[in-house]
């Protein structure tokens, strides 16, 4: 672990470039918790390391390297957390991270009703909340009691781990889910699916390409007000179905505020949080999923003037909060490797690709934060020992 000093308290991130580069937008400096060799200990953002990569087990020894890292601060770190299983570590260990950390969290059950998506559907039926019809998938404890025959949903359906498991690379590939257009589809796989031996949960698909996917991000505070939000749409994904977010954008839809606003008050939600939903051919928005963590939009929020982790920092160092404006409509996003390969599978032609990366206002490689792109290059071609 490296270390210098720094006199304000520093961000504690569990996340990657996108965080660090919303948090340096917001003038605060991090230390940042991954494994050797990612991009973004060369930000110039980036003012300590602590070398972990580990999150999905271990967690007692990695919260006794943070809170030993923690004491040698002259100021309490703000701690942040980019993924379901730092998120869980966070929440399941507050008590124990509480004092050497400054963190928001929303409430432990709330946490693992919606990270846990059979917990979730179980919410969501109990709250109405505007979720597609769902079944779930036991196979973590040998073949199911179920047959495909069971799955009494209208396809096509989309078929998805309970929480992201790594391994579920091997049924899915680069995809978050499978799309099954068929019963006879949904039988050939089966066998597929009981050998991953993972619960999975099987969803109506809702009608409309990735680009219907839109979004309610928030921090909302202790007391329940709303600090500071946005609206979204994914632009592209790759693979193009049911992929990783390439491109994104920032939106006004004043119906995806609106609902977004409203479940978090029917949730009695705090913290920060991304609600996706899909827009219906007839315009309905359909929820899919709460992810109540920080995560790769706060980077183009900060750019579209609403950076939600800086005012989280704000308010636990207990700085006076400022006014905060309107996110700006047409803030983008981009991976630009993925989001390259993203635009040839859905057909856009380069020659207009290519300005609009060049126009994005956050990107994955850009010369305001230009060493991690330099130095992941030079690793590429130069040999260790010059390196």
């Amino acid at each position: 672990m490296s270390e210098k000093p720094d006199k304000r308290a520093l961000a504690c991130v569990m996340g990657d470039m996108n965080m660090v580069r919303a948090l340096g937008m917001g003038g605060i400096g991090c230390a940042l918790v991954t494994g050797p060799g990612d991009p973004a200990l060369h930000s110039r953002y980036t003012r300590q390391a602590i070398f972990w990569d580990d999150f999905e087990n271990r967690h007692a020894d990695l919260i006794d390297l943070l809170v030993g890292f923690a004491s040698r601060q002259p100021e309490p770190p703000v701690l942040y957390y980019q993924q379901d299983a730092q998120l869980l570590m966070v929440s399941r260990h507050r008590d124990w991270l509480d004092g050497s950390f400054k963190f928001v969290v929303p409430e432990a059950g709330l946490v693992e009703d919606l990270v846990d998506k059979a917990r979730f559907q179980i919410l969501a039926e109990r709250l109405r909340l505007p979720v597609p019809r769902t079944r779930r998938i036991d196979f973590s404890v040998g073949a199911p009691d179920m047959a495909p025959s069971d799955i009494d949903l209208r396809f096509p359906i989309i078929v998805k781990p309970l929480t992201r498991y790594i391994a579920w690379g091997a049924i899915g590939g680069a995809g978050k889910a499978l799309r099954i257009g068929s019963p006879e589809e949904l039988q050939a796989l089966w066998p597929d699916l009981i050998a991953g031996g993972m619960d999975l949960l099987a969803q109506e698909m809702i009608p409309g390409p990735e680009t219907r996917i839109e979004s309610y991000h928030c921090y909302v505070d202790s007391v329940g007000s709303v600090v500071g939000d946005y609206t979204g749409r994914k632009i592209r994904t790759y693979p193009e179905a049911l992929g990783h977010s390439t491109a994104l954008t920032i939106t006004d839809e004043a119906d995806v505020r609106t609902l977004g606003r409203e479940l978090v008050e029917k949730l009695q939600l705090t913290g920060v949080a991304k609600f996706d939903f899909k827009r219906a051919p007839d315009g309905t928005l359909h929820l899919l999923e709460v992810n109540p963590r920080f995560n790769l939009w706060h980077y183009v929020g900060a750019a579209a003037g609403v950076n939600l982790p800086a005012l989280v920092y704000g308010d636990l160092l207990g700085w006076r909060r400022p006014a905060v404006p309107r996110a700006r409509a047409g803030a983008s996003w981009c991976n630009i490797t993925r989001d390259k390969l993203a635009a040839r599978e859905s057909g856009v032609p380069m020659a207009e690709w290519w300005p609009w990366m060049i126009r994005c206002e956050a990107k994955s490689i850009t010369l305001r934060d230009p060493m991690p792109f330099l130095r992941k290059t030079v690793s590429r071609v130069l040999p260790a020992r010059w390196r």
